[in-house]
């Protein structure tokens, strides 16, 4: 398949879509890809979405793609945009139905042979600590008024109720809580959702990883990191559970109302939005913040019943085995944040859908540990084969509002996987490749076999010889955790 002759390369690995490829486009399409990855994005009609996220009054510079681009609600998942305050939108399908969906790592100062006898022990102990699945329940039970504070103050909520340390909100984008959550805003039916589920992994392609550092390319900022090889490490990918998805749903009814009341011409009803500072905009941020502090504090309590899970297993403290964590970053989420347009420091609302954030060297958010190493970007792959950290980089900052890719990024959409894929066979073919798979259900286990993935090694090299981030370690899976 050849490149569409409407992308200019403008770079190694950049490609841009000029705005006056179509008539309603308010700035160009820039797209982080290689060949291989273009042609992959426009056989999943990927690039359409890139141009009509471009029709969003108030964007601003681009609308960006990252290279695990493919096709999503609205916006293409790995979509980044950016919109002035004064006279911008914001769009939940920029942000996707599952909020704050995103990923933790923490560090061990265990080795491979050091767990190697203990390690069937280690994932079984998991598999019967962590609630996972399809509408799974967890061990914390909260009512309207808790779920309220939940809500509002995130990973505070869990560590003053017991679970995790303090020193973790160092190491949480936002130190575990998004400002400006209104729980007013949230429905009952989303309550009733969320009310059980704080602390459980979900399915899909959420998982729980234990993994082996197996490269770092940057020894210096992996020892600021707590990172070597032949280290045991752990990943956490999950989200807002069924918060996120009803106030995802609930706030396209009124978005879609929205458009017509404020006169948007728009591509696609899926790119339903309200102008930010507007009643309808202001809610929504307002509720989609409650689901981002549900998500962190999800997130936060998987990481405690983890830590349990290891000192059961190896019958130490959970300090004393350095089960500390590296970092949290969401990749669903629409941010208030300074960026520099056309040489002048602005207040955008960042879209980022399927895209992590990647602040540079020196950013003030972040920890004073990695502030001059740049902020720590985990990307998961496949259950097969490998996961990555990165950090921000300054070339970065300018290049996308500080943003890079969030994973591999799907070519085979679920069902087609499901009926291509059994899900008995591959696992049978990752345990012997030595991975041991906790699974569920076969059938949600062949959702997300290796080969419905594009391959995180070259989506993650493009990410770094563009500039957007910079590998520091690869870490291959040894157990896997799913619903």
């Amino acid at each position: 398949m050849a490149i569409p002759d409407y992308l200019e390369k403008i770079g190694p690995f950049t490609y841009r879509i000029a705005k006056s490829h179509h008539s309603g486009m308010r700035v160009d399409g820039v797209v982080y890809a290689d060949e291989r990855l273009i042609e992959q994005a426009d056989r999943d009609k990927a690039l359409e979405q890139v141009v009509n996220v471009a029709f969003l009054p108030g964007i601003v510079k681009a609308s960006y793609a990252m290279p695990d681009i493919h096709w999503g609600y609205g916006f293409p998942i790995g979509g980044v945009a950016a919109t002035s305050l004064k006279d911008g939108v914001i769009s939940p399908g920029g942000v996707g139905f599952d909020i704050s969906c995103g990923v933790r790592l923490m560090r061990t100062n265990l080795t491979v042979s050091e767990v190697q006898p203990y390690f069937n022990l280690l994932m079984q102990e998991l598999a019967r600590n962590i609630p996972k699945g399809v509408g799974s329940r967890g061990k914390i039970k909260v009512g309207h008024r808790e779920m309220e504070k939940l809500m509002t103050e995130g990973v505070e909520w869990a560590v003053r109720a017991g679970y995790g340390w303090p020193e973790d909100l160092d190491f949480i984008e936002e130190r575990g809580c998004l400002k400006g959550a209104n729980p007013e805003k949230v429905t009952p039916r989303a309550f009733e959702r969320g009310k059980d589920q704080p602390g459980t992994l979900g399915a899909g392609n959420h998982f729980i990883e234990i993994q082996e550092v197996v490269e770092t390319y940057d020894e210096k900022i992996a020892n600021v990191l707590g990172l070597f090889r032949k280290q045991i490490v752990v990943m956490v990918h999950s989200g807002s559970r069924g918060v996120g998805h009803q106030i995802c749903t609930d706030y396209l009814k009124v978005m879609d109302q929205a458009v017509r009341k404020y006169g948007f011409s728009l591509p696609d009803r899926q790119l339903a939005c309200a102008p930010i500072n507007s009643p309808e905009g202001k809610d929504y941020f307002a509720a989609m913040a409650c689901a981002v502090n549900y998500a962190l504090t999800n997130r936060h309590c998987l990481s405690h019943w983890i830590r349990e899970s290891f000192e059961k297993t190896f019958k130490k403290s959970a300090s004393s085995l350095g089960l500390h964590l590296v970092y949290d970053v969401s990749h669903n989420i629409a941010k208030i944040e300074e960026h520099q347009v056309n040489g002048e420091r602005v207040t955008l609302c960042v879209h980022r859908k399927g895209a992590t954030r990647a602040f540079g060297p020196g950013h003030p958010d972040l920890p004073e540990k990695y502030r001059e190493v740049g902020q720590p970007v985990i990307i998961p792959g496949d259950m097969g084969t490998a996961s990555y950290v990165l950090v921000g980089t300054e070339r970065g900052e300018k290049e996308a509002f500080a943003s890079t890719c969030h994973g591999a990024g799907r070519v085979m959409s679920r069902s087609q996987a499901k009926r291509q894929i059994r899900g008995d066979v591959l696992k049978r073919e990752l345990e012997s490749k030595g991975i041991v798979i906790m699974a569920g259900h076969m059938a949600l286990l062949a959702e997300e076999a290796p080969d419905a993935y594009k391959d995180v090694s070259q989506v993650v090299d493009v990410c770094e010889g563009a500039g957007l981030s910079k590998k520091v370690a690869k870490m291959r899976p040894l157990g896997v955790l799913k619903g």
